[in-house]
């Protein structure tokens, strides 16, 4: 199946708020894609994320990343000191010492590799093999996957998330770096900056898993699928 076909399934069968996003890491010494639109301001990864589920095709090169902690994350920008002190979640107000806000960075997921560029669109009109596929829905949809990506191996799926780097480490870096399904509740940074509902949440799924849970979607969605609650 091709990125059109492949989201068209997952958005009918799944029953998706939104389109699926595909995300591509360029890496140093790549070309990037032709094709896609810089924005004329900078803009955090996450909002990038949002706008490419209704519709855009965006390029965005290392300077047209306005947050420098998501850029950090995704191999496009130093840590910045205050982050990886800990002091800039701190003073947020988000964790009683800089201590505790410097744990979580220290826990988090880094691409280890240089980027240069990062390339979101609606999976149907990705002209590229994505690194990461990102959906924004309701729970009851998001659920879906599970059993989408444990059909036929079996076992349990375990998330990791933080208060912050919902989009860039939980549904990019981390997917990215293990090679598994990851889920997040959002961010604070997300939820103030972008038009992600307070009932969605967010899943990121490497793309080389995408194929896989298809041929279990197929299943699914002849059966048990059909007798569960879809409202």
């Amino acid at each position: 199946m091709n990125n059109r076909d492949i989201a068209a399934k997952l958005k009918d069968s799944l029953r998706l708020r939104h389109d699926p996003v595909a995300v591509r890491l360029v890496r140093e010494g790549e070309e990037p894609p032709a094709g896609y639109t810089v924005p004329e301001k900078q803009m955090s990864h996450c909002q990038s994320v949002m706008a490419a589920r209704k519709g855009e095709k965006l390029l965005l090169p290392s300077e047209s990343h306005s947050c420098k902690n998501g850029a950090s994350a995704l191999g496009m920008a130093n840590v910045p000191e205050k982050t990886a002190s800990g002091e800039f979640y701190h003073s947020a107000g988000m964790f009683a010492s800089p201590e505790a806000a410097k744990e979580m960075v220290d826990q988090r997921s880094s691409v280890p590799f240089k980027v240069t560029h990062t390339v979101v669109a609606p999976l149907k009109d990705a002209d590229f093999e994505p690194d990461v596929v990102i959906f924004t829905d309701v729970p009851e949809r998001i659920y879906w996957l599970v059993p989408m990506s444990v059909h036929f191996q079996g076992g349990r799926v375990e998330f990791n998330t933080a208060p912050y780097n919902a989009c860039c480490v939980d549904a990019v870096a981390r997917p990215l770096l293990e090679q598994s399904m990851n889920i997040s509740l959002g961010c604070f940074g997300c939820r103030k900056r972008t038009e992600l509902q307070p009932d969605e949440m967010l899943a990121g799924i490497p793309y080389g898993l995408i194929p896989r849970m298809m041929e279990a979607l197929d299943t699914l969605s002849s059966d048990i699928l059909q007798k569960a609650s879809r409202d």
